[in-house]
């Protein structure tokens, strides 16, 4: 007797009639309301930055210039060095207590508002209306066979689509090559191998993501949405549907009390389903799907409305306020709560710190290299003479000179180019000899004191090298 042995994944497709189930394409209506002009509102202010900072120029150069190639990068009027890391490193710090401080409050602000993918999937489904129609238009074109209006607005449609996705990618190089030398290139065809694969691979994934992808990318790919729920609680801001005053829920005609008809406020019109970006139902209560747009919000308010009924059936609250019943204050007291002072505290600290820093940062970076071809050697005049090279780094948008002098043993000397000259947010490599009177040093290693003062604003950097004496 034989066993057919049949695979667990082959059982469970047999099961349920497929492996994995089907995407059904999202068609979200167009809403109007308070939060649907704040997602707006936003999609316009971050493009805005987006696509007009690179055209900014402060003084002769970029205003914002990530310069990968001379490894100098270039914020307003800062220049920064790879030695600058640490700057970088408090960035980040910042934007995720900032996260961890935005979550706590109110849920998934970053998502629903500011989140690239958000933005540029908006700007898609608008285009996408605009050319399609509304969501019963768009539904019937694509069930509709091949024809030759259909293939016109959905070519017309992706061309726009593309447009877009390639102007994302080209703003986007422009952070890092100067973006009106990026644009002669393009007019001359003389654009850089790199350059060409970065504007088509950023365009590439903006088509596919805004334009394709849309909600999968919120659902299955980004990983906020997995670990959200380790940075809410129950005095979390949410987008929550109110079940008590709401069911049950049934349709109905405008004019009778809904309570003399036993039924909830909700009429069962699933516009707030319709309008979701992801699809969900939030009357299901809080899913990982949802991005905390509010977009359900002013669909439900906007039928609340023509229904006579109090708004907020739908409502950013918190789950301890929906059972409570708290008004506007006691809601808004309890999300002023210590984790969230903390948050806020710690976070103002390190902004501070970071600010502070900054401004009290040296305008120049200098970095000691010994010569390794010779450690020590008899100058003339019988001098024992150690060779370094620095690196020289002028941090300001003006050439600056500056002296070399050092300190630490009995008799030492400098040789060196005095003053030394760097131009504008350019770096130089100086070589220096220091010497002291053979025999006045014992053998060994000995610690010195290298300082380059800046002649204008007198402002000084101390680099420690090590002498060495040898037996």
């Amino acid at each position: 007797m034989t066993r057919k042995i049949i695979p667990i994944a082959a059982a469970a497709a047999s099961e349920h009639g497929g492996l994995y189930e089907a995407t059904q394409k999202i068609y979200p209506r167009t809403v109007r309301g308070m939060f649907a002009r704040w997602r707006w509102a936003m999609v316009f202010l971050t493009q805005l930055v987006f696509y007009g900072l690179p055209w900014v120029q402060w003084g002769e150069r970029q205003m914002v210039l990530f310069d990968l190639a001379a490894r100098r990068f270039y914020i307003f009027g800062l220049v920064l060095y790879p030695q600058d890391l640490i700057y970088l490193s408090g960035l980040l710090v910042v934007s995720a207590l900032s996260l961890f401080l935005f979550t706590a409050v109110a849920g998934r602000l970053w998502c629903g508002f500011a989140c690239p993918q958000t933005v540029y999937t908006e700007i898609f489904m608008w285009v996408e209306h605009k050319i399609e129609g509304n969501r019963t238009a768009r539904m019937r074109l694509d069930t509709e066979p091949m024809s030759a209006e259909k293939l016109v607005k959905k070519w017309f449609k992706h061309t726009v689509w593309i447009g877009i996705a390639m102007w994302t990618g080209f703003s986007f190089v422009g952070y890092f090559t100067p973006i009106r030398e990026l644009g002669m290139a393009f007019l001359q065809t003389q654009m850089g191998s790199w350059e060409v694969f970065w504007v088509f691979f950023y365009g590439f994934a903006t088509y596919g993501n805004a334009g394709f992808m849309r909600e999968q990318v919120c659902k299955y790919m980004c990983p906020y949405a997995r670990f959200q729920s380790a940075m809410f609680d129950r005095d979390t801001l949410i987008v929550s549907y109110d079940p008590q005053r709401g069911e049950p829920r049934a349709p109905r005609r405008k004019g009778p009390d809904p309570r003399t008809l036993a039924l909830g406020d909700c009429i069962d019109c699933g516009l707030c389903v319709q309008v979701c970006p992801t699809g969900i139902d939030i009357r299901q209560g809080l899913q990982y799907e949802c991005i905390g747009c509010g977009l359900c919000v002013d669909a439900c308010d906007t039928v609340m409305q023509k229904m006579a009924y109090p708004p907020r059936l739908i409502r950013y609250d918190t789950q301890n306020g929906m059972e409570a019943g708290w008004s506007r204050r006691q809601l808004l007291r309890r999300v002023l709560r210590p984790r969230v002072l903390v948050y806020t505290a710690v976070l103002m600290l390190l902004v501070a710190g970071i600010l502070g820093s900054l401004l009290a940062r040296t305008p120049f970076k200098v970095d000691v290299v010994r010569d390794r071809a010779s450690l020590a050697r008899i100058a003339e005049g019988g001098r024992l003479e150690n060779v370094y090279r620095l690196q020289i780094m002028n941090a300001t948008e003006a050439p600056q000179r500056y002296r070399i002098t050092a300190e630490g043993l009995q008799g030492l000397s400098v040789s060196a180019e005095q003053p030394v000259t760097v131009e504008a947010a350019q770096s130089r490599w100086v070589a220096v000899r220091l010497q002291v009177p053979y025999g006045a040093v014992p053998a060994g290693s000995h610690t010195v004191h290298l300082a380059i003062r800046e002649e204008g604003s007198g402002a000084q950097v101390s680099e420690k090298a090590a002498f060495l004496v040898p037996r």
